[in-house]
């Protein structure tokens, strides 16, 4: 079963700068790792007291949090008083913990909605094109932007294939100007290495307020029916066959990797054991593993299936629920298979945020590079 330590009572009030007044219809939520990251998640909206003060109740796991405050959308999240973007608020549980619930008065300097847009300049490398901008997804009658990353020399060197790897939330991976909270800069650190060690990147987009449908494949009483079966179904049967069929791939399962963080760590590491002949290496960043208890029983019923399938982990040790655990608890689960590969990478330090997946990458990279060399 899941490993599961005692929640805190946790009451938010909020106050506002004159600037930050929100309007009469305004609903105002917290969003954070405790919740994927939902802008509009019901069970932690704010809600208005007899005072008039927007008030949150809830229970959250021991560790660090990172949170915002949103008006139901990344357009409408909280800012600084000259409408600048702000670092994620932390709330450390353990440490504020206590005989009773812990308060925390937090000051909304400003919203972004209510400045002018400045433009953020792309830092995507040239290498870096658009595959699609509404690439079909029959499995989920959808569209959706996928981004592509050819290696330096793929149009010169045209006797040459590559191994593929598929990242999610691709908003995130090549370029600040579509990030949610700073790019992972995979395309200026692949462009560093040696010919040798290019693959072909494919980032798919995550889908805005269906994210946490998208990425859980099971049911949710919070969030709704998982559509994350019918997710993978998409990337293994109808985008990676596309990718085989128009650039030069090596398409073998053991040069084909999948990668994500959080709820994107989830749905990659289902990817993988539910298409092992297809996804035969994994980088599973702070899975989202809280959400979804069932996977653990979704593991043991494949596990003979996926001999020789790799699995690469990371997990910081300021990320709240118990992901230490978590991860402990699903790599000893794989290690029931021998022929299994495992291995985690653990950042006593590490907070669930972009910049730590970011540093980590090269990490999981080199680690993935490291086991095709031995399998030629």
């Amino acid at each position: 079963m899941p490993i599961r330590q005692a929640r805190q009572n946790v009451i938010f009030e909020l106050q506002f700068t004159d600037k930050a007044l929100p309007g009469t219809n305004d609903s105002i939520f917290l969003a954070g790792d405790f919740n994927g990251w939902h802008t509009a998640d019901t069970a932690f909206a704010f809600k208005k007291n007899r005072k008039g003060i927007y008030v949150l109740k809830t229970k959250l796991s021991p560790g660090q949090h990172a949170f915002k405050v949103v008006r139901g959308s990344w357009q409408t999240v909280e800012t600084d008083r000259e409408g600048q973007a702000i670092n994620n608020r932390i709330l450390d549980v353990e440490k504020l913990s206590g005989r009773g619930a812990i308060h925390l008065e937090l000051k909304i300097a400003g919203w972004a909605d209510h400045f002018a847009s400045v433009p953020v300049k792309s830092t995507a490398a040239s290498n870096v094109d658009i595959l699609d901008t509404a690439f079909l997804m029959p499995e989920l009658n959808r569209q959706r932007r996928i981004w592509i990353y050819l290696p330096k020399n793929y149009k010169q060197d045209t006797s040459r294939d590559y191994p593929v790897l598929y990242m999610q939330d691709g908003q995130n991976v090549f370029d600040d100007a579509t990030a949610f909270s700073g790019e992972w800069s995979v395309d200026e650190y692949l462009n560093s290495l040696p010919d040798s060690k290019q693959c072909i990147v494919i980032a798919v987009d995550n889908g805005g307020n269906e994210r946490m449908l998208e990425y859980n494949p099971f049911n949710n009483k919070q969030f709704g029916k998982g559509e994350g079966k019918a997710y993978v179904s998409f990337l293994a049967r109808t985008l990676k066959p596309f990718i085989d069929q128009h650039y030069r791939t090596k398409p073998e399962a053991r040069f084909t990797a999948i990668a994500g963080s959080s709820m994107g760590g989830l749905i990659s590491y289902y990817a993988a054991i539910s298409y092992p002949g297809v996804f035969g290496r994994a980088g599973i960043f702070s899975p989202s593993f809280w959400i979804a208890p069932e996977i653990y029983d979704s593991t043991r019923t494949v596990l003979s299936k996926l001999n020789n399938t790799a699995f690469y982990f990371y997990g910081g040790g300021k990320e709240g629920d118990s992901l230490q655990g978590r991860l402990a608890q699903m790599t000893s689960l794989l290690k029931q298979n021998a022929s299994i590969i495992t291995t985690t990478d653990f950042n006593a330090e590490g907070m669930h945020e972009e910049k730590y997946w970011r540093a980590s990458f090269k990490n999981f990279y080199g680690w993935l590079t490291e086991l095709q060399a031995r399998n030629p």
